[in-house]
């Protein structure tokens, strides 16, 4: 079992910048790719950025690109990053980590709870 917490989310203005924070309880955690998604009521919880094991591979949904970047830190922290910046209103959702079974096919094996993003504009 790898509990996930996350956190770094909160309010900001149109083309503002926030990092969020993916933590995990255990160094197994380092072992999955990781991905971030997110989600605003209505609608279904989509892909937004996802990074290998080893930090070698990432891959992102086109409308962030360019614009988000995620990162991990293995070696000391069990935690995967999601530098957000140019914010847009659009970017407003519940985001959540997940540790996943495979890069490619983005299937989760654990969530985390998730963090509020709210863009004024």
């Amino acid at each position: 079992q790898v509990h996930l917490v996350e956190s770094g989310g909160g309010l900001v203005q149109a083309g503002g910048s926030l990092r969020l924070s993916c933590t995990a309880s255990t160094r197994t955690f380092n072992t999955y790719p990781v991905g971030w998604f997110r989600q605003v009521p209505g609608k279904e919880r989509e892909f937004v950025a996802a990074i290998s094991w080893n930090g070698a591979n990432s891959r992102y949904t086109e409308p962030v690109k360019g614009r988000f970047t995620i990162s991990r830190d293995s070696a000391a922290k069990n935690t995967v990053y999601l530098q957000m910046n140019g914010l847009k209103p659009e970017d407003t959702a519940v985001y959540y980590c997940a540790a996943m079974y495979d890069l490619a096919n983005l299937r989760p094996a654990y969530w985390g709870q998730g963090t509020q993003v709210t863009v004024s504009s």
